[in-house]
C-alpha cells in the first residue's frame, strides 16, 4: 500500500489558508467517503482532459504521457484495494492528484491547467449516472423478457381482474403481465430520455466562468462519449438537473415495482393462492412452521421510500441555491448512489420472482367467476342482441344480479326462467358469454384481454425487444 500523504495542512488550498481544517471541519467537509465511487469516471476525464491540453500545446507531449500513465497506475491500484483513501484530501479528485505526484512528480501539478473541481466532479458525476441509467436499463430489459415469458406461457388462463380490489370482469393472466411491460417499457424510455438530455459535457466550464486557455471541449466531451460540450459554463458547474431526472424516473420505476410487489404478496397469500413464490424469494417464521413469508416482495415495496426519498432530499438541495457552484451540492451524490443500489437490487429481484412465479390455474378460475364478473357481458349481451340501450341493460343486469345474488348462484347458475322474469326476450344463447372464458376471448379490441390480443402483443414487444 502506498504510504498516507503527509503534511496536508493547506495543500489543497495554496497560500490563502495558513493552518488546516479544524477536526469537525474535515469531518463535514469530507466526501472521499462516498465519491470515491467515481474513481474510475474521474481518472477517464483526467486522461481525457491531458490529451486535450496536450493536442492543444497547452502542456507537451511527454508531461501528458507521464501523466497518462500515472493515472492508470492510480487506476489499477484503486481496481486491486491497494489504494489508501484520505480523508484530509477530501475528495476523490485530490486523492487522485495527490497519488499522481507521488507517482510521476512534478508533471501531475499540470493536469488541472484550465479546469476546476467544479467542472470536474460535474463530469465525473455525469459518467457515473449515465452508466447507471444503462445498468438499470439492461435489468429492466431482463424484467420485461421475465414477464413476456409469464404473458406467453399464461395467455389463455383465466383470472379476475379487479377495481377497488373488487372483482370486476375476467382478464388473462398474460394480459395482467403485459400491463407491467407497458409500465417497464415506459420507466425505460423515461431513463433514455434523461440519458439523451444529461449527455452533455461539462467539462472545461473550469470554476464557473470557462477558461482562457485555448482548450477544444469538443474533443474532451468526445473522448468521453458525450454528444456535445454544455453550451454555458454558470450552468454548466451549477446543473444537477441530471441527478434529479435519474433520481424522478427512478421513484416512478420503483413504485411500479411497489405495486407488483403488493400484488405478489396479495396473491400468494393463503387467502387468495393465486400464484405461488418459489423458496429463492421466500423467508420461513422463526415460531410458526407453517410460514411462508414473501419478504422479498415486501421488501421491494418498501425501497420506493428510499427512493423516493433521495428525490425529495436533492430537490431540496437544490431549490435555494443560487448560481453556480455551492458545498450544498456536495449532498448530491450520497441519496442517488444509495437510491441506485436499491433499484438494481429491486430489478433484479423482481426479475427472479417473475422467472420463478407459479401461477395456480384452478384458483384463478374460480377467482375469475366469482363477483358476477360477467354482469358486462350480460348487459353487453342484451345490447348486441337484442338492441336495448345501455343504459336500460345496465339497469336489467343489475336486477337480474340481484336474483343471483339472493338464489345464491353466480349469472351463469341462474335459471334462464329467472331472467326472463325480468326480460322476456332473454334467451338460452345468453348462456354462451356468461363464462370467463367466453368473456376474456371476447374482448378483441386492441389492447384487450383476449389471448388473440395478448399474443399480439407479445410478439410486438418481442420484435422491439429485437
Amino acid at each position: 500500500m502506498k504510504p498516507a500523504p503527509t503534511d496536508t495542512s493547506n495543500k489543497m488550498w495554496g497560500g490563502r489558508f495558513a493552518a488546516g481544517p479544524a477536526a469537525i471541519m474535515e469531518e463535514i467537509n469530507a466526501s472521499i467517503g462516498f465519491d470515491k465511487r467515481m474513481a474510475a469516471e474521474d481518472i477517464a476525464g483526467s486522461r481525457a482532459h491531458a490529451a486535450m491540453l496536450a493536442a492543444q500545446g497547452i502542456i507537451t507531449q511527454a508531461d501528458a504521457a507521464e501523466i497518462d500513465r500515472g493515472l492508470a497506475q492510480v487506476l489499477d491500484e484503486i481496481g486491486k484495494g491497494r489504494f489508501t483513501f484520505s480523508r484530509a484530501l477530501e475528495d476523490i479528485h485530490m486523492n487522485v492528484e495527490a497519488r499522481l505526484k507521488e507517482i510521476i512528480g512534478e508533471p501531475a501539478g499540470r493536469l488541472h491547467t484550465a479546469r476546476s473541481r467544479n467542472d470536474q466532479v460535474a463530469t465525473d458525476f455525469r459518467l457515473w449516472v449515465r452508466k447507471t441509467i444503462d445498468q438499470v436499463d439492461a435489468g429492466l430489459a431482463a424484467l420485461i423478457r421475465g414477464l413476456i415469458a409469464q404473458a406467453e406461457a399464461g395467455a389463455d388462463l383465466v383470472m379476475p381482474g379487479f377495481t377497488h380490489l373488487q372483482v370486476a370482469q375476467p382478464v388473462t393472466w398474460g394480459h395482467h403481465m403485459m400491463a407491467y411491460v407497458e409500465m417497464f417499457g415506459r420507466d425505460r424510455s423515461r431513463f433514455a430520455d434523461a440519458r439523451a438530455r444529461m449527455n452533455e459535457c461539462p467539462l472545461g466550464a473550469a470554476a464557473l466562468a470557462g477558461t482562457s486557455f485555448p482548450i477544444d471541449r469538443h474533443a474532451t466531451a468526445a473522448a468521453l462519449g458525450f454528444d456535445r460540450p454544455t453550451a454555458n459554463s454558470l450552468d454548466s458547474v451549477a446543473d444537477r438537473d441530471f441527478a434529479l431526472e435519474f433520481l424522478s424516473a427512478a421513484s416512478i420505476c420503483a413504485m411500479h415495482l411497489s405495486r407488483f410487489a403488493e400484488e405478489l404478496v396479495i396473491w400468494s397469500s393463503a387467502q387468495f393462492r393465486f400464484a405461488r413464490l418459489s423458496d429463492r424469494f421466500s423467508t420461513g417464521s422463526s415460531i410458526m412452521p407453517q410460514k411462508r413469508n414473501p419478504d422479498a416482495a415486501e421488501l421491494i415495496r418498501a425501497k420506493v421510500g428510499r427512493i423516493m426519498g433521495a428525490l425529495v432530499a436533492l430537490t431540496t438541495v437544490m431549490k435555494g441555491l443560487p448560481l453556480t457552484y455551492s458545498k450544498d451540492m456536495q449532498e448530491d451524490k450520497e441519496p442517488l448512489f444509495d437510491a441506485a443500489e436499491a433499484l438494481i437490487l429491486a430489478i433484479a429481484a423482481m426479475e427472479g420472482m417473475v422467472r420463478d412465479l407459479a401461477p395456480d390455474p384452478e384458483r384463478l378460475a374460480a377467482a375469475a367467476g366469482s363477483g358476477f364478473s360477467t354482469a358486462t357481458d350480460l348487459a353487453d349481451w342484451l345490447v348486441r342482441v337484442l338492441g336495448m340501450p345501455f343504459r336500460d341493460a345496465h339497469h336489467v343486469t343489475g336486477r337480474i344480479v340481484a336474483l343471483a345474488e339472493a338464489q345464491g348462484v353466480d349469472l351463469s347458475g341462474l335459471e334462464l326462467a329467472a331472467m326472463q322474469e325480468v326480460e322476456p326476450r332473454i334467451t338460452r344463447a345468453v348462456f354462451e358469454v356468461l363464462t370467463p372464458a367466453a368473456s376474456t376471448a371476447s374482448r378483441l379490441s386492441y389492447g384487450g384481454t383476449a389471448p388473440a390480443r395478448v399474443r399480439e402483443q407479445i410478439a410486438r414487444w418481442k420484435e422491439m425487444l429485437g
